[in-house]
């Protein structure tokens, strides 16, 4: 890790760099290990980095014969490789005058609020890789946010939507096992509508397990985020998949904290550099969710 070191008396930039990827962690829903992976987190060094990722193919399967000798084939491996070219960093000044007034640290509280604030952005940035690259992409859908008996004509449920992505991926024969759906505010507000999403045994689970998780449904961990991509005019895209499919890497690259020098002040800044690609597009299905009540579907 690439930290800048500084003159200010106590300065630890590893704990700040700590500090700020723990709410990071927290607050990320994309970029969670549920949906990430995640394997190359912390070992690149600077914007323009290339991770490379390899990738097995699979063995031939072919007919026994006892009287034929087998046959050996080489295992294939592929080298894909994406770069490190986004970035986003803060920077802020406390006031001495201000942090006395306040009457306790204000650089703690405004870190973890920026590391917050990095992890919309890196969520927004992974879910239009997935919108742009999934193989399966399932246009506007009119979805009633309502009871599932009051659909109007050309409205399904949420319930169902979520059915919809299931057999996209289904069709592509992609591993039942991890599977997630993140969806938006107004389709998290119509499966609540939905007593197959809120029964206990029926979602799994009655509170949320880890990041943004709201629930469990047709075979998917429903996560739930403010920073999905959008769709014609505010459509939610919900995004499904299994987090092999794309891979992801972030650093916190630089931490810096130093005294100002015409003001009484000290200042922080953070840069985090990341990037992502999506490796296989067919174990992505999107949605565009157009959540309306019961009437706009008559």
């Amino acid at each position: 890790m690439a930290i800048t070191t500084s003159t200010v008396t106590g300065f630890r930039p590893e704990i700040w760099a700590a500090a700020i990827m723990d709410p990071f962690e927290k607050a990320s829903v994309f970029a969670d290990k549920l949906t990430a992976n995640r394997e190359y987190l912390g070992e690149i060094q600077r914007q323009g980095d290339t991770v490379h990722v390899s990738s097995i193919g699979t063995p031939t399967i072919k007919p026994y014969d006892a009287n034929q000798d087998i046959e050996i084939e080489d295992l294939t491996v592929t080298d894909n490789a994406y770069k490190i070219d986004q970035g986003e960093y803060f920077a802020f000044r406390v006031e001495d005058v201000t942090a006395l007034q306040a009457a306790g640290p204000l650089k703690d509280p405004a870190t973890k609020k920026a590391a917050m604030a990095l992890s919309m952005s890196v969520d927004s940035f992974i879910g239009k890789l997935i919108k742009d690259n999934a193989k399966k992409k399932i246009g506007a859908t009119k979805i009633v946010n309502d009871d599932p008996a009051t659909a109007g004509a050309g409205q399904i449920t949420a319930y169902k939507a979520l059915n919809q992505l299931d057999l996209a991926l289904n069709t592509e024969s992609v591993t039942r096992e991890g599977r997630f759906v993140v969806v938006g505010p107004q389709t998290y507000s119509a499966l609540l509508m939905d007593p197959r999403f809120t029964r206990v045994d029926g979602s799994g689970t009655s509170e949320g397990l880890r990041n943004g998780i709201v629930g469990r449904a047709t075979g998917f961990d429903v996560l739930l985020s403010n920073n999905l991509p959008k769709g014609t005019g505010q459509n939610e895209v919900l995004c499904a998949g299994v987090a092999g499919g794309f891979s992801f890497a972030a650093q916190i690259n630089k931490v810096e904290t130093m005294r100002e020098e015409k003001r009484f002040a000290d200042l922080v800044k953070g840069l985090m550099i990341f990037g992502g690609k999506v490796f296989y597009p067919e174990a992505f299905a999107t949605l565009e969710a157009k959540v309306e009540d019961p009437a706009a579907g008559a």
